[in-house]
């Protein structure tokens, strides 16, 4: 244990309470803590970002929606009407939307930031998602929204029609888990639809046999706005801000990221548990403990943009409480 870590935990164990006894929240403290190097880290200013993308897989018929509706979710966001744009202003969050590659090309509006990599990923039943190089691309964008600005938070969501599909597959080939395990609803699959993906996705991850690296397995069977949400938080990471990962398909992207340069997953909070199935088995993955479980699964960064105020107040407690010394409380013996 450094100097510093020693500081900080004395300092979090001489607070007004037992050893342990905010649990999660002196975890998130000594966090920020070490990320910003500084026994009183500021914790003020947070960004949530919006990666958006389709997928060709969701031709095959693996979403209960169509492809239309990401284009369609995209302009809710430029017009502040989505769950995410609601739970960020709650929050104080700043938001941005980026179209990394949504069918139908450009927005030109300021309320998106157009990156587009293409009108969606290929179909990856039938051929890789994308190119090695248009991953790497991707992840090359991502660093640099990750690393720009001056938040000291960045959290990550993402809208795509299909994109637990390719979560799903990008998860099974860096876990090693079955498919069963990882392959929800997504959307909102009947049972028919849930079989249908099932058979879809093993169709999928058949026809690229061995192990796959982290951005071998994205440019096989991601999306656009998994690679760049990827990237995004490798980016942010290197800025040492700390990086709140939202639901299933920004923990798989997590995943993915702390497997490109493993450094990066100190600076990550995993913010809920997903009632997607295959999102426990990633955190279990990552060795992560999510700060909330509230039976979500909408994606956006919604699960994210809740979890900020409990960063927030994270830090308060680290810079704000009293210790035994300075309220006159008698210690335990």
């Amino acid at each position: 244990m450094t100097e510093f870590d020693q500081a900080l935990q004395a300092k979090i164990d001489g607070k007004t309470k037992p050893l342990g006894a905010l649990g999660q929240i002196e975890i998130v403290a000594a966090k920020a803590a070490r990320l910003q190097q500084r026994l009183d880290p500021v914790m003020e200013r947070a960004r949530l970002v919006i990666f958006a993308g389709d997928h060709g897989i969701a031709r095959s018929g693996v979403s209960a929606y169509p492809v239309e509706v990401t284009r369609q979710m995209v302009l809710n966001f430029a017009r502040g009407g989505a769950a995410a744009n609601v739970f960020s202003r709650v929050g104080g969050l700043d938001l941005a939307v980026v179209n990394a590659g949504v069918v139908g090309g450009r927005f030109d509006i300021p309320q998106v930031r157009d990156e587009p990599l293409g009108e969606g990923t290929g179909n990856s039943v039938i051929g890789p998602a994308m190119s090695r190089a248009t991953c790497e691309k991707a992840i090359a964008i991502g660093r640099a929204i990750g690393a720009e600005g001056d938040w000291q938070a960045c959290a990550f969501g993402e809208m795509g029609i299909g994109n637990t599909s390719a979560a799903a597959l990008v998860a099974h080939r860096l876990t090693e888990a079955s498919l069963t395990a990882l392959v929800g609803r997504g959307a909102g699959l009947d049972d028919d639809g849930l079989i249908r993906k099932h058979e879809t996705l093993t169709k999928a991850s058949k026809r690229v046999p061995g192990v796959l690296g982290p951005v071998q397995a994205l440019a096989e069977f991601g999306g656009f706005e998994i690679a760049m949400m990827a990237g995004a938080m490798l980016g942010a990471a290197a800025a040492r801000r700390m990086v709140l990962v939202d639901g299933y398909i920004a923990s798989v992207a997590a995943l993915a990221a702390a497997r490109i340069e493993p450094a990066a997953r100190e600076a990550m909070i995993f913010c809920h548990l997903s009632g997607e199935p295959g999102h426990r088995v990633v955190l279990d993955t990552l060795a992560a403990k999510p700060l909330l479980q509230l039976d979500m699964r909408l994606g956006e960064g919604t699960g994210a943009a809740l979890a900020w105020p409990l960063v927030k107040a994270s830090v308060a407690m680290l810079n704000e409480m009293a210790s035994f010394a300075e309220a006159g409380v008698s210690e335990a013996e």
